[in-house]
């Protein structure tokens, strides 16, 4: 791998890569301020709403987490608006990414191997990472569900309307764009950057997936620090987040649709 190439950076060897003096306060400010805009903010969030779940009576499969609910019940339009209002504003932190790889010379999201490069390469790849984890991802859940660690996960809660198939699949794809790119692609660079080690930045990229994804409960935490290793590795393996974005999407939009359109037709399929 040569110092252009996607990947450099990113904790693949201790302290490759890393910056001293004053660019080494800078360059972490900037990655808590990342963080504390995007998805550090939203392991926060899950783990206050973890806490007044399990503090709640009734137990935790006996809750549910809606993950694309309305936002104006009964007015279609409004709602659509919201919605993409949302996964908008979703996808600021990841223009900001991009924003300071510019200004570091890197070549912005270039840098971190999301481009149009290698398409196909990185749909097939992705194809094949989605198949192998969305299965057992499923299975994890209905098995933390049933022993009581896990809340009952509601993919989506709109109303039949014309856009909500499109809107569904929106918001797989900000979800994607948005985990992995930060998450996986820039956290591990900035760290990289910044002196950790390969197993510190691993850890750190792992906890940090699992935590915002506390408020579905302890089999959610855990599902996705598991799912975040594999990322991890496949990330310093390919040196390219593009083929873990396709996979996350593809997951994403085959549990959102899915349930959109099994809920209340199967029975393995828990519903609110």
């Amino acid at each position: 791998m040569t110092d252009d190439e996607p990947g450099r950076g990113a904790g693949t060897r201790r302290r490759e890569g890393a910056v001293e003096g004053p660019a080494r306060g800078v360059l972490r400010s900037e990655t808590l301020i990342v963080l504390a805009l995007s998805l550090g903010a939203s392991g926060v969030s899950a783990l206050i709403s973890f806490i007044g779940s399990v503090t709640k009576a009734g137990g935790l499969k006996a809750q549910a987490a809606t993950l694309n609910g309305s936002h104006a019940p009964g007015r279609p339009w409004l709602d659509l608006a919201w919605q993409l209002f949302g996964i908008a504003t979703a996808l600021v932190p990841v223009v900001l990414v991009a924003h300071l790889l510019l200004r570091e010379r890197a070549g912005g999201l270039r840098a971190l191997g999301f481009d149009r490069r290698r398409p196909g390469a990185d749909l097939g790849r992705g194809t094949l990472v989605a198949a192998a984890i969305g299965g057992s991802g499923l299975l994890l859940y209905l098995g933390a569900r049933a022993a009581g660690f896990n809340l009952t996960v509601v993919p989506e809660a709109l109303p039949d309307v014309w856009w909500k198939i499109p809107v569904l699949i929106a918001s797989a794809v900000q979800n994607a764009v948005l985990e992995e790119v930060i998450v996986v692609g820039y956290l591990l660079r900035r760290l990289g950057q910044l002196g950790w080690g390969p197993m510190a930045a691993l850890a750190a990229s792992s906890v940090l997936r699992g935590s915002y994804h506390l408020y579905q409960g302890i089999g959610g935490f855990f599902g996705n620090l598991v799912m975040g290793v594999i990322f991890v590795l496949l990330y310093r393996r390919w040196g390219r987040v593009g083929p873990l974005v396709a996979a996350h999407a593809l997951i994403d939009i085959v549990a959102f649709v899915g349930y959109a359109l099994l809920a209340g037709r199967v029975g393995w399929l828990p519903t609110a």
